[in-house]
């Protein structure tokens, strides 16, 4: 793992540090399964909002729970090997629950962001940003590219 994978203890103490310095933090979080452009486009839109992004990963445990058996297709190492690596990311924390409300309550982001297909008053954790002080946004699709479009066309093309 890199330094900018942490546990939520070591995200916490980045978001009090973060806060310190008067800089903004904004989080998101997702699967990250099969990383394309319309991931890169979204993540490079949130860490526009602030100063810090910190991305909530779904960990192998919990994209079963969300999405059967057959997914992650990527583990979560190497989704969070790759997610670290990309230049909007400052950090990538790990989480098993089917959403990311704990990981919300506990670091408390001034930006909350999820794509534009999610309505805004469905967006987990939005009371706790709002309560104390934070936004919560959506960010449109530019390029409309999903995991399970494209595995869906590989399935198609490989059937040829």
């Amino acid at each position: 793992m890199t330094k900018s994978i942490l546990s939520l203890d070591e995200v916490k103490l980045q978001r009090q540090k973060s806060k310190e310095e008067g800089k903004k933090v904004v989080f998101t979080n997702g699967v990250f399964d099969i990383i394309h452009s319309g991931h890169v486009d979204y993540l490079n839109k949130a860490k526009a909002l602030g100063d810090i992004l910190i991305v909530g990963l779904n960990s192998d445990i919990s994209v079963k729970k969300i999405k059967g058996e057959k997914r992650p297709i990527i583990p979560e190492r190497d989704r969070a090997f790759v997610l670290s690596n990309l230049k909007a990311v400052d950090f990538v924390v790990l989480y098993d629950d089917e959403t990311p409300k704990k990981l919300i309550d506990e670091i408390i982001p001034d930006f909350l962001v999820k794509g534009g297909d999610w309505p805004l008053d469905k967006i987990v954790g939005r009371d706790t940003v709002v309560k104390n002080g934070g936004e919560v946004k959506n960010i449109d699709f530019v390029n409309f590219y999903s995991t399970s479009q494209i595995i869906n066309t590989i399935l198609k093309r490989s059937k040829n």
